[in-house]
Formats: structure tokens, C-alpha cells, sequence
């Protein structure tokens, strides 16, 4: 995350940010939290919590354009962004 960006980074990728109110369009969607690295603050961690894989993968599908645009839209706020898996609840 760039520095002066900070403040516009967590209100867009919050809780109530701009990308949970783009995923709250989609079946399945539970929520998501945007945590904050303690002792590097500028890197964070989002985790958006969906009912399955393929209700992600059906919202991207019928949302394509506005997740691109928003995408496109945050751009400015990071240095890089890396997807590091996707997770399910294992018991």
C-alpha cells in the first residue's frame, strides 16, 4: 500500500469499503475483513468470505466489468497486489 494513499486504501478495501459493496451484488458473499501487518503497516491482507469457490467464481463472471473497473480504479493505491490462495474452512 503507498503511503498517501492510506487512508482512501482502507475506506475502498474495509468492510464496508467500495469492493464489499460491489461483492454484497453477489449470492453467496459473507463479508470481508482487511487486516493490517503490526509491525510492517504498510502491508495488509484482505480476506473476502464467500458461501463457496463457485459463487466467486459466478460473481466475477456476472460482474466482470465493474469488479475491472474498480480494480482499475485502485490501481494507484499499491505497489503490487498477489493473490495468495483460496481458502476454505477445513473442519
Amino acid at each position: 500500500m503507498r503511503r498517501e494513499h492510506e487512508a482512501e486504501f482502507a475506506r475502498v478495501y474495509g468492510p464496508r469499503g467500495d469492493w464489499a459493496q460491489l461483492f454484497s451484488q453477489g449470492k453467496g458473499y459473507r463479508g470481508t475483513d482487511l487486516l493490517r501487518d503490526a509491525p510492517e503497516t504498510q502491508r495488509y491482507v484482505t480476506v473476502d468470505s464467500w458461501d463457496s469457490l463457485n459463487d466467486l467464481t459466478l460473481f466475477k463472471e456476472q460482474h466482470h466489468d465493474a469488479y475491472a473497473a474498480l480494480d482499475r480504479r485502485c490501481e494507484a493505491f499499491t505497489e503490487y497486489e498477489e493473490l495468495i490462495g483460496s481458502f476454505e474452512v477445513a473442519v
